[in-house]
């Protein structure tokens, strides 16, 4: 019965940490869909979205939820803004486009750093309380952060399938030329495409804030495992990630609950090679 129990609550925190990891993988396979072009400054996003939700809350004393939707806002605007600025040069050019996204990451990286300083900062929870499943204790916070994810997700599945800017972001990211010659604008569909990819770095970096603590480097963990998901899901395919995204949330908490730490990081990375000889293409991800 206990082992049943253990095994239930870490199915349960492998779910939390796999909608985060969700969150971010899907921004970044969103931005690779639509410009080919892979963004290392995704974590950096992640990164001022959980110190734009602290300073909301302990500065301006903010609601959460108010908080977590003003830095998805500004994180789309941001994203623009850096989309037509720094990366519109580089648009379909993988190599340069990379490069130019490590620099942008850097900058802002080091901008934080300068701002806020290396010390991590705490942020008062948000949610207090526990729910009882059973033997299962679920934190109201962390049931917090799946029912908000989930939303978040389910308003973007909406707006990608019935909306007219969401189907015409789709075509882009299925064939370009067959979009453009039905009279899509792809220079406005990448600006937008670059700003919601980032907007859910942000939105996962204000869920995590309340959680964890919040410093200049907390973005670098989250992308790797995002990269991860990416990988394994098939780059460019959402339904993908999101699959490969709860694998891996399960995996590295099962591993890490009945194992150790050390042996969930060997089990995911041979996960990752054992994909990449097997399907080259990731679970649900098409071969170019």
């Amino acid at each position: 019965m206990d082992f049943l129990l253990l095994l239930g609550q870490a199915l349960v925190n492998g779910l939390v940490v796999g909608m985060l990891y969700l969150l971010m993988a899907v921004g970044f396979t969103l931005v690779f869909g639509v410009m080919r072009v892979v963004n290392f400054a995704h974590a950096e996003f992640y990164m001022l979205g959980a110190f734009g939700s602290f300073l909301l809350v302990t500065q301006l004393h903010l609601p959460f939820l108010a908080s977590v939707l003003i830095i998805f806002v500004l994180a789309v605007c941001l994203g623009w803004l850096v989309e037509w600025l720094i990366l519109k040069p580089f648009r379909h050019d993988e190599l340069n486009g990379m490069i130019a996204t490590i620099g942008l990451a850097m900058i802002l990286q080091n901008g934080a750093l300068m701002i806020f300083g290396p010390d991590p900062q705490s942020m008062p929870a948000v949610v207090r309380g526990v729910i009882f499943l059973g033997g299962l204790v679920v934190p109201n916070s962390r049931l917090y952060v799946v029912v908000f994810s989930l939303a978040v997700l389910a308003a973007l599945y909406v707006f990608l399938r019935y909306s007219r800017t969401g189907r015409a972001l789709r075509a882009v990211v299925q064939d370009l030329e067959i979009a453009a010659a039905y009279g899509i604008r792809a220079r406005l569909i990448y600006p937008l495409g670059f700003g919601i990819g980032v907007g859910l770095a942000a939105i996962a970096g204000a869920l995590m804030a309340p959680l964890f603590s919040v410093s200049p480097f907390i973005g670098t963990a989250p992308m790797l495992k995002a990269f991860i998901v990416v990988i394994v899901g098939g780059l460019g395919s959402i339904p993908g990630a999101a699959l490969a995204a709860l694998l891996l949330g399960i995996t590295e908490s099962l591993a890490g609950t009945f194992l150790s730490s050390s042996t969930a990081e060997i089990l995911i990375f041979a996960l990752v090679i054992a994909m990449l000889v097997v399907r080259p293409s990731g679970l649900l991800g098409r071969p170019d």
